[in-house]
């Protein structure tokens, strides 16, 4: 499945490069038409904006050469191609395509797109030109710029994760921790979408669709609005386990469209100016807000806070260009730097004042509200990635235990909440409709992702117990001499 969905998101990446060659070309199947090598030289053209030599004929000897060119043009970049040559590139064996291209794909996209925001998330930006420096000074450092690289690439991928997160956290609880099962609700494409161009989605009512529906909508827009390439389908990412590589080529052309739609400074400096305002204005707003709220009824003060709320997010959208710029302290203007405060500021404000009457909700439904979030909490954690598998089996035994025994709750606090009559005596409403039909919602949204969370819980600790038997068995992979010692082996573990 990871090997078919990898062909079909790099066959149509490539595709989107190769429409931009001189004359345009393109590929049907990825394993066959990368053997003659002149389409493999035409993405590295594209790519590079480099003219590269070549044979123009089709025999086995000029594919061959074509494919040498590209491998000896790769190198020269300083790229590592580990168990890649060209009798397997021209043989069409899918491991080895598979990884040709994403090397391709991790220097020329991914790599060159976070080097522009490097300084701003302080990762190395490592030393990307092609230049060859052959000084005696350039060899003794050669060990050391090699690592540099190494260190650039965890760098590179954590960058874009970094600022896929900061997308996503201007629109409240949408957490992203992985390239992975994070981006499985289509709820982060959406976010990222709407912090690029405000007023495309509608994210509370994206809230209460299914996975699949969030990403077609997601994948749409991003083809039609932004003229994002469609790379992925649905079902490529709607699984437990979702291809990383695949996920991580998709959200890098968010990032190229970011950096392809930046304003002039003179312009983004006025927007600033105009955020700033923006935002001591609601944050005078909330003040008043919170005074005038402190004697009213719980009913009231959420009647406020929706209000609050969808003004806010309204007034927000103008903003979110100059909100998501990152860039570091030494980068800031002084303008960019008080807007950062101000906003941070605001956001935690509002997320103490959601915390508060949630707390503040009446019995029962303050118990079901933490058991939500507590439940909520454990299902957007990434799986612990533990070196020792040992340790790894109890962590997993531990997590699963917990998340039974909060699951045992559901039936329960279901029933509960279905039958809360929400009046008071004087039969008025205690709580807010909206506020009932969302933790209905969030019900659903657990009883539908419950069985794959447990079963990637499964999955860890079967994963940690297979590691542990392996290392055994390599420990036993010798003489003992004695009955009583191999007993006795067995007995410890």
């Amino acid at each position: 499945q990871r090997e078919f969905t990898q062909k079909k998101t790099f066959t149509s990446w490539i595709n989107s490069i190769l429409a931009k060659h001189t004359p345009p070309s393109a590929i049907s199947d990825l394993y066959t038409d990368i053997q003659q090598g002149h389409l493999l030289l035409d993405l590295l053209e594209v790519l590079s904006g480099e003219r590269l030599p070549r044979e123009k004929g089709f025999n086995t000897f000029q594919c061959r050469s074509n494919i040498e060119n590209a491998l000896t043009f790769l190198k020269s970049r300083s790229l590592k191609l580990i168990n890649i040559h060209v009798t397997d590139i021209i043989e069409g064996k899918p491991s080895i395509v598979l990884g040709l291209i994403w090397t391709i794909i991790f220097h020329f996209h991914i790599e060159e797109l976070a080097g522009t925001l490097a300084c701003a998330y302080n990762q190395p930006s490592g030393d990307r030109s092609s230049d060859v420096d052959s000084s005696p000074k350039a060899s003794r450092s050669a060990t050391k710029s090699a690592k540099i690289k190494e260190r650039w690439k965890v760098s590179a991928a954590k960058t874009l994760l970094l600022w896929a997160k900061e997308q996503c956290s201007l629109h409240g609880s949408i957490n992203v921790t992985d390239f992975k099962s994070s981006w499985r609700s289509g709820l982060p494409f959406l976010a990222v979408i709407q912090t690029l161009r405000p007023g495309l989605v509608d994210l509370e009512k994206a809230k209460a669709r299914s996975n699949k529906e969030n990403l077609k909508e997601a994948f749409r827009i991003a083809e039609v609005e932004l003229n994002i390439p469609r790379l992925l389908e649905p079902e490529d990412v709607d699984v437990m386990n979702p291809d990383e590589k695949s996920i991580m080529t998709y959200v890098a052309q968010f990032l190229q469209y970011s950096r392809n739609s930046c304003a002039s400074e003179e312009d983004m400096q006025e927007k600033v100016r105009e955020a700033v305002s923006w935002l001591t204005a609601q944050e005078e707003k909330l003040e008043k807000l919170l005074m005038d709220a402190e004697n009213e009824t719980y009913y009231q003060k959420c009647k406020e806070m929706i209000s609050f709320m969808e003004a806010f997010n309204q007034g927000k959208n103008s903003f979110l260009p100059v909100l998501s710029l990152k860039r570091s302290e030494a980068e800031l203007s002084e303008g960019q730097q008080l807007m950062r405060e101000k906003w941070d500021k605001l956001v935690s404000q509002i997320n103490k004042w959601k915390m508060k009457l949630d707390q503040m909700l009446p019995s029962p439904l303050a118990t079901i509200e933490a058991w939500l979030q507590e439940v909520e909490q454990l299902q957007a954690e990434d799986l612990p990635d533990l070196q020792d598998p040992f340790k790894a089996m109890f962590v997993f035994r531990e997590i699963i235990v917990v998340f039974k025994g909060l699951m045992d709750c559901f039936d329960s606090h279901w029933d509960t909440l279905q039958s809360f009559k929400n009046e008071d005596e004087k039969n008025m409403p205690l709580v807010l409709p909206e506020k009932l039909e969302e933790m209905k919602r969030r019900f659903s949204n657990i009883r539908f992702t419950n069985s794959s969370t447990f079963l990637e819980y499964h999955y860890g600790l079967c994963a940690a117990i297979a590691n542990e038997v392996m290392l055994k068995l390599n420990i036993w992979d010798m003489k003992y001499g004695t009955k009583e010692s191999v007993e006795s082996l067995l007995e410890n573990w």
